[in-house]
């Protein structure tokens, strides 16, 4: 008679950066935030309610990969029309497609409805290119999840360029509203 072991399951790596140790991160490099806890949004349209009383732009965020395999983050003000058939062009990719949740967590140390610009901590590998709406680059304060989709950080402009500058990230910023 043989012995039936159980399945053995592979430990899921876990991401360098979690929402505690980001914000840990922010306050030790000098990053000025305003994070607000809420119940979880997977949405941008579930969370229209709770972001109305936070300043600022509220983003919606696309994690997308090209048929050549290169990864993409888009970063948009939440109400930005996004026609990926158009977009790539302007980005300098491939046609896009979402990219898939080993992926995304992979790369960004995120789940589905918590992608964020923030998650580019986790990328040490700089698989994914960021790319910025014109209108977050503009605005004076813009807000993202922290890791986690039950809060919102928000940053000013100077504190949102002082993270990509940390992270050494350039973004590719696009006028979306002007694609023709």
């Amino acid at each position: 008679m043989t012995d039936i072991l159980p399945e053995q399951t592979v430990p899921e790596s876990v991401p360098a950066y979690d929402r505690a140790r980001l914000l840990a991160w922010m306050t030790e490099n000098g990053i000025a935030q305003v994070t607000h806890d809420h119940p979880a949004v997977f949405r941008v349209e579930e969370g229209l309610d709770l972001k109305a009383d936070m300043p600022g732009v509220h983003t919606k965020n696309l994690f997308l990969k090209d048929k050549k395999g290169r990864l993409w983050l888009i970063s948009a003000a939440q109400d930005t029309v996004i026609d990926l058939k158009r977009a790539h062009r302007a980005m300098g990719s491939d046609r896009l497609s979402f990219g898939n949740e080993t992926l995304l967590w992979e790369t960004l140390g995120v789940r589905p409805g918590s992608v964020t610009a923030l998650g580019l901590i986790n990328d040490v590998d700089r698989r994914v290119t960021f790319v910025l709406d014109r209108r977050l680059w503009e605005a004076a304060v813009v807000n993202f999840h922290p890791l986690a989709n039950t809060a919102t950080t928000a940053l000013d402009q100077a504190a949102f360029r002082q993270v990509l500058k940390r992270l050494d990230r350039e973004p590719i910023v696009v006028d979306f509203d002007a694609l023709d």
